[in-house]
């Protein structure tokens, strides 16, 4: 009878095993989505490059960025939204790859460039700020803004991003109109 519940145990460990986990997209910027999923956010870049996304839009997604990450694929990054345009200043503690920093209005128009902003090893790391408000910033691989035409006044397309673009009609209370 031991045998048998041992043999149990044992196809019960390798069926656990051999199961693929589920594909949480916080986890892992460098994997490809999954067959039959539903697809990723996507930034649709100026030559029409698509960068699958992941969205920091809570206090701690947005604090915890792409640290401790050993890598991150040309196709990917992550999308930090803010409520309304401010001065958000970007760190690199943590980091494990560089990255360049791409801050966008509203409308997903490109208001500033940070380049090849290098991983941080000791404090204090440096801050990277827009030099003007930002309502959204796309983080993506050391080089990617250059190799696909981010500048400031270009445009970003976004796809399944709920609430970004903002509306025009979602701006207008904002400025007073």
């Amino acid at each position: 009878m031991k045998l048998g519940f041992a043999s149990f145990i044992m196809g019960l460990f390798v069926m656990t095993a051999c199961t693929q986990p589920a594909h949480n997209s916080t986890t892992d910027a460098g994997e490809a989505p999954a067959p039959n999923r539903i697809p990723l956010p996507q930034a649709v870049l100026p030559d029409g490059f698509a960068v699958d996304l992941e969205l920091a839009l809570t206090p701690e997604e947005i604090s915890n960025g792409l640290m401790f990450r050993p890598s991150l694929r040309e196709n990917r990054g992550m999308l930090f939204l803010f409520d309304q345009p401010r001065l958000p200043a970007f760190w690199m503690k943590n980091m494990l790859i560089p990255l360049d920093l791409v801050f966008l209005d509203g409308a997903g128009a490109v208001v500033d460039v940070i380049t090849d902003v290098q991983p941080c090893a000791a404090d204090p790391c440096p801050n990277y700020p827009p030099s003007n408000p930002s309502q959204a910033v796309l983080e993506i691989r050391a080089g990617s803004a250059a190799a696909h035409g981010l500048e400031i006044g270009a445009v970003i397309q976004f796809e399944r991003v709920p609430g970004y673009p903002v509306r025009e009609a979602e701006t207008e209370g904002l400025d007073g109109n």
